[in-house]
């Protein structure tokens, strides 16, 4: 039975998966935004914008907004009155969104350190459960969704925005220019980080491409699954429901 997972770059026993993730996060997070920003070209703002829209968030409504971190996603679904809880593994990068959002004085917002795939709270809480660029770093992906699903209200809506594949001709070429080579540099110059950085990277490259990712999702129980590809491919939002 092989008991690796992946870690970006290398395969690593499950435990030390998760440390070394959190130490990634622990490394990057009072310069998140800017990583975001070099690692994007700013486009995951735009992205962020999309993925908000297609969740719809209604007045009142109940979202867990996992590994939401710095609040990014989070304070954009709070603008349009839902009622939200942002969870993540990693404390802190929620304490970076916390002060922000002080700075910002939002005081609606729940904020909870919660490992994915096993949270605590019970079954059939949230109306919708959102994960954006966080899912590729758990340790084991099928239980992070089954947790999904289990804390969903019936017809609760599951939506993950998550780096994808592209047919772009050329594309595969330039983003492993632009990972082996150029990613570690920004990662130093940004962080003093490049080992932060070169998993990252990795862990994009890793994450399984859209069919499979969504097979995954129904066999976790989600219903009526949907794909959407966003810049040619790059990006991708999967949504399921809970029936």
């Amino acid at each position: 039975m092989n008991d690796k997972v992946s870690f970006g770059y290398e395969d690593v026993a499950p435990d030390e998966k998760t440390a070394r993730v959190g130490s990634v996060f622990s490394n990057v997070a009072s310069k998140y935004d800017i990583m975001n920003d070099a690692m994007s070209g700013g486009m995951h703002r735009l992205w962020k914008d999309q993925f908000v829209r297609r969740v719809k968030p209604q007045p009142g409504e109940a979202i867990l907004d996992m590994a939401g971190g710095t609040g990014d996603i989070a304070f954009r679904m709070a603008a349009k009155g839902a009622e939200i809880v942002v969870a993540d593994i990693n404390q802190d990068m929620l304490d970076v969104g916390i002060e922000r959002a002080m700075d910002r004085g939002l005081d609606g917002l729940t904020w909870s350190c919660q490992n994915a795939e096993e949270l605590s709270y019970p079954d059939r809480q949230f109306d919708a459960y959102t994960i954006v660029f966080g899912i590729r770093n758990v340790t084991h992906i099928d239980r992070a969704l089954k947790e999904a699903h289990r804390v969903l209200k019936f017809g609760g809506r599951f939506f993950c925005m998550e780096f994808s594949t592209t047919q772009w001709a050329g594309f595969k070429e330039i983003y492993d220019l632009y990972s082996h080579h150029l990613m570690p540099r920004i990662g130093k110059a940004i962080a003093n980080d490049e080992d932060s950085y070169r998993y990252l990277a990795e862990s994009i490259r890793r994450f399984p491409k859209p069919s499979e990712f969504e097979t995954m999702i129904r066999e976790a129980g989600f219903a009526h699954t949907r794909v959407e590809e966003i810049f040619g491919g790059a990006v991708a939002i999967h949504s399921g429901w809970k029936t």
